[in-house]
């Protein structure tokens, strides 16, 4: 295999940079059911990491400053919308929900958050226009002090530990983040094992243990995100299609995890 393709959302930085350490050019695609299948994408001739690539042939894109409707500058973080040919005509009998995704000049919102890179002056990789998206604008967490957080990123970080399995961020209104963490028992019982063994100590692991070695993890593999997470909670429970608390795509609902998880939230950052 030399040449892998992914479609649909953008994908975590780790996971390109791990492909391309092993020799496999894996070329990202991005686009909305809305804008019938992609409407960006990476190229063999200039394949830039990171990035969701270039606009397709007639498409265009523009990132605009999500609560004035303003077009960002180039490398400025903003709401995504496009517009092209193959734009849907509206949602079935909801022309409610299609006014409120298209305006009245054909432009699409995405609900996705990102920016355009600008192209630098000197030669180099030519990524002037390629496109980074970095998040959804529902996702986007407002802490207490007004910092806006984007916990894919964080989540992202986090998962690159075999000891956590699945992880949502969360934090609304709070002055610092949390997390809800599904964790991988079988590698945290014999991480846990090993290191009471390492000490001398015969007795089983406890949740204390789990804890200790998953803020470990966290340290390890989020101390270069812009924001960390504090409090957490370990649960039990996987986020599953069948509980509804995952898309048919494997997708976080966070509404859902919210709504179903608000007692353990609220106590968790009670306790702080």
């Amino acid at each position: 295999m030399k040449i892998g393709l992914t479609a649909g959302a953008s994908i975590p930085l780790h996971v390109d940079q791990f492909f391309e350490a092993i020799g496999i050019t894996l070329l990202n695609a991005y686009g909305l059911t809305e804008m019938t299948s992609i409407y960006s994408g990476r190229n063999t001739e200039c394949n830039v990491l990171g990035t969701a690539g270039l606009p397709l042939h007639g498409i265009e894109v523009k990132v605009v400053d999500p609560e004035t409707g303003a077009i960002l500058k180039s490398g400025e973080k903003g709401l995504i919308k496009v517009r092209g040919p193959q734009l849907m005509k509206g949602y079935y009998k909801n022309i409610d929900a299609t006014m409120k995704a298209i305006d009245k000049d054909n432009w699409l919102d995405t609900g996705d958050l990102g920016w355009l890179a600008s192209q630098k002056p000197g030669g180099g990789r030519r990524c002037g226009g390629m496109m980074v998206v970095e998040g959804r604008a529902k996702d986007t967490i407002v802490l207490s002090t007004g910092e806006n957080v984007e916990p894919i990123e964080i989540e992202a970080a986090a998962l690159e530990s075999n000891l956590i399995e699945q992880i949502v961020v969360v934090g609304q209104d709070q002055r610092r983040l949390g997390a809800l963490i599904v964790p991988n028992m079988e590698a945290i019982q014999l991480e846990a094992r090993e290191l009471a063994k390492s000490k001398g100590i015969t007795s089983q692991p406890t949740v204390g243990d789990f804890k200790e070695l998953i803020r470990r993890e966290l340290i390890e593999h989020t101390s270069r995100c812009p924001f960390h997470i504090g409090p957490f909670v370990l649960l039990e429970e996987h986020f599953t299609v069948d509980s509804g608390l995952l898309t048919p795509t494997l997708k976080v609902r966070r509404e859902k995890i919210h709504m179903k998880f608000q007692d353990k939230i609220a106590n968790m950052f009670h306790k702080e």
